[in-house]
């Protein structure tokens, strides 16, 4: 599936600067350009448009070729109309232009838009606007939020044991001597919290393991009851 472009806003633009003998305008519901008509084409490296591209009839041919004195090519003639064109629906990096024909720019996914003046159709633009990128498989994304995960498996935390807190006017901290009694906000007995960069992930109760203190845990802390 394709993006829609503003095509007229870019037929517009390029019919400014495409040699003719008369001033050009963009001219939706006009007739297709015949399949084996002379066209120059540039693929487009960016985000909206992935190829731009001008099929010529005979009068602006023969402006094409009178403005070039037989020494400007077709396709730097109407560089700059194609770059207009790209310009007018979003930008992107412009690559060499070559020749083709009708045919192979106005094929399936491309917008079409005639240039007419003086009564009749003088050129016509083609627009082949980038696909929109398919979606993700939801298995994919969650494979690789997975994949994400195991890689921060082997980085190491600090886990803090908290028996309680208290909390003490600044006079009373620097009071403080061997010997003093701080009384915590925890009841003896109670659980005592693991806590990981600030937060409470679980609490459990202090135990002795080969004559070092350890915590057995007894309940992990959701987010919400961190608090």
């Amino acid at each position: 599936m394709s993006t829609t472009v503003d095509v007229a806003a870019a037929a517009a633009a390029a019919a400014r600067l495409v040699p003719a003998a008369v001033p050009l305008y963009a001219a939706p519901g006009a007739a297709a350009p015949d399949p084996g008509a002379t066209a120059v084409a540039a693929r487009v490296v960016g985000e909206r448009v992935t190829e731009v591209a001008l099929v010529v009839g005979p009068l602006v041919a023969a402006a094409l070729a009178e403005a070039g004195g037989g020494v400007l090519e077709p396709t730097d003639a109407l560089r700059p109309a194609l770059q207009a064109a790209v310009e007018a629906v979003g930008g992107g990096v412009l690559e060499p232009a070559r020749l083709t024909t009708a045919a192979a720019v106005t094929g399936a996914g491309a917008q079409v838009l005639a240039l007419d003046g003086g009564g009749a159709t003088q050129a016509w633009l083609a627009v082949r606007p980038a696909a929109a990128p398919a979606p993700r498989p939801a298995v994919a994304v969650a494979e690789q939020r997975g994949a994400a995960l195991r890689a921060l498996y082997d980085v190491e935390l600090t886990l803090t044991a908290e028996l309680g807190r208290t909390r003490l006017p600044l006079r009373q901290v620097l009071d403080l001597t061997p010997g003093t009694v701080l009384e915590l906000d925890r009841a003896a007995g109670g659980p005592a919290d693991v806590v990981v960069n600030g937060r409470v992930v679980a609490r459990g109760e202090v135990v002795v393991v080969d004559e070092d203190f350890a915590i057995r845990v007894t309940e992990i802390v959701s987010p919400a009851d961190a608090g």
